[in-house]
């Protein structure tokens, strides 16, 4: 006998959460727009004010909505806080993040710049270059940790692969501290230079020479790094009586 599955329907929170997830993500949501207090929500919504905190708070947990007693709610954008905490839990040692963080670069990022200098539109390969500008001219250590930063997500968005662009966002404050460490210990000279090459393959549209100049670019950051060996736990020798 063949039992067909149960189709699950969105619950009534689900459905709430999508509808203020949509409005965060509108046009008119960008520079953290205040949404309206549970009451009106709930009102204009057509839902108990039960359901719209339980579908705000999934939202705030998800990164998407901030809230503050006193002043309201706004849309945000830390979608990397959740997996921020996370990873420092399952994580405490923080050179070791590091040390994760750039293998886990190394698995998206050069494929990025290669998917970059295929799918690049005129559009973001100008905003590409104007990054890399600022990160060229950047007089203050803040200044060219920003820089940097922006020229990798916009490498991401310009891959086209929105799931992976999402993947590194999600990585921002450990791509942060990361940059902090490496800048402390170096000039932003290297940098300029080995960025200005990934943006040239980029704009060249030579996907190959995009992805091994990202590559090379990581190894340089892995070194700049200068982390200590990985510590390896002794094990143990079984006795025997």
């Amino acid at each position: 006998m063949k039992i067909t599955a149960i189709s699950r329907s969105p619950s009534l929170v689900e459905k709430v959460a999508t509808r203020l997830a949509e409005l965060t993500r509108g046009e008119d949501a960008e520079g953290g727009r205040r949404l309206p207090a549970v009451q009106a929500l709930s009102e204009q919504l057509g839902v108990s004010r039960s359901v719209v905190r339980e579908a705000v708070k999934r939202l705030e947990t998800q990164g998407l909505l901030e809230v503050r007693q006193g002043v309201g709610m706004r849309s945000t954008d830390n979608l990397h806080k959740p997996l921020t905490q996370a990873v420092e839990l399952l994580v405490p040692d923080a050179q070791e993040r590091l040390r994760q963080l750039v293998q886990v670069r190394l698995m998206l990022e050069p494929e990025h710049a290669r998917l970059a200098a295929l799918n690049a539109t005129p559009e973001q390969r100008t905003h590409l270059q104007e990054v890399y500008d600022r990160l060229a001219t950047a007089e203050t250590l803040k200044a060219a940790i920003e820089a940097d930063m922006a020229f990798h997500h916009a490498l991401a968005a310009a891959s086209g692969n929105q799931v992976s662009a999402m993947m590194l966002l999600s990585l921002t404050d450990l791509l942060k501290a990361s940059l902090s460490r490496g800048y402390s210990r170096v000039t932003t000279e290297s940098a300029i230079v080995e960025h200005g090459i990934i943006l040239q393959a980029v704009l060249a549209r030579d996907a190959e020479a995009a992805e091994t100049a990202m590559r090379r670019h990581l190894d340089t950051t892995l070194d700049e790094l200068a982390l200590p060996p990985k510590k390896r736990v002794a094990r143990k020798r079984s006795t025997r009586n």
